[in-house]
């Protein structure tokens, strides 16, 4: 889409009620051509628009090869959310986008590849997730750690249930908090770093969530001796303008909604424990 500042109309196609506070959209423009014309890379967000009310950046859970519906997943907790939640098939939103740099697929080629999210920190990554399961042969061992607040919030339980299901896949759950029929962990998700059967050797690490949970993530992945070029993290910040202008997600010299939101870890390192960046 050549105008970045320029929304383009979309029509919602599905939808699906996750969690009671959180849901899934499938998106598809208006015009055929620009939805032709529309590529992404896993990782990268859009900017979507809901008339009279507001944008917010939200991550492409899609992969590319399923663009005919593009998938963004949503967590209402504010004014324009909270307009997305009233949103059924057949409305129609506007959407800028894609933004940012996405994660290292291309670097992590025949390499293993653990990918750690906490709370809905699991959207981002998802597309590399659907990336990387189209492409298996391209790829060695994939360790899955999903960390959630409430054993409540936990969503995407069907594709969870079918990547355990594909070849050299680990898939480990946690909640922080559960409910008395949670089948899985009660506790950190970090503490299965150390419990995982990852070749730390030879692995890509890929992180989005809480800052305080990575921060956990990092430390261990640097004990077993992963070079910090090789732990990538997808940066959370307010990103209001996507183009670099307004200043809102500022990260030092970086701005995380072009410079980011992937980055890795050797390129925030200084910051990233720092307050107030």
């Amino acid at each position: 889409m050549n105008d970045p500042y320029l929304p383009h109309e979309a029509e919602i196609v599905s939808r699906r009620d996750e969690t009671k506070n959180i849901i899934t959209l499938g998106l598809r423009f208006s015009d055929p051509k620009i939805h032709q014309a529309y590529t992404f890379t896993p990782g990268q967000f859009n900017m979507l628009y809901l008339y009279g009310v507001g944008e917010l950046a939200i991550s492409i859970v899609s992969d590319p090869r399923e663009a005919d519906v593009l998938e963004h997943t949503i967590r209402i907790v504010g004014r324009v959310t909270k307009g997305f939640a009233q949103l059924k098939v057949g409305d129609r939103m506007g959407v800028r986008g894609p933004f940012g740099r996405g994660w290292p697929l291309a670097l992590a080629k025949q390499k293993d590849i653990l990918i750690a999210t906490g709370g809905l920190g699991c959207a981002p990554a998802v597309s590399a997730i659907n990336y990387i399961m189209r492409r298996r042969d391209e790829f060695g061992k994939i360790t899955i750690l999903q960390g959630i607040k409430h054993s409540d919030d936990h969503i995407y339980k069907k594709r969870y249930a079918v990547w355990k299901q594909q070849p050299d896949v680990e898939v480990f759950v946690a909640a922080d908090v559960s409910g008395p029929a949670w089948p899985f962990h009660t506790g950190r998700v970090t503490d299965f770093i150390d419990q995982s059967s990852v070749n730390f050797n030879n692995t890509i690490a890929m992180m989005c969530g809480p800052e305080a949970m990575m921060t956990v993530a990092v430390k261990a992945l640097t004990k077993h001796q992963v070079p910090h070029e090789h732990i990538y993290l997808s940066m959370e910040r307010n990103m209001q303008c996507a183009v670099a202008h307004c200043g809102h997600c500022q990260y030092g010299a970086k701005f995380v909604c072009k410079d980011g939101p992937v980055f890795s870890y050797s390129e925030v390192s200084a910051l990233f424990t720092e307050k107030g960046f």
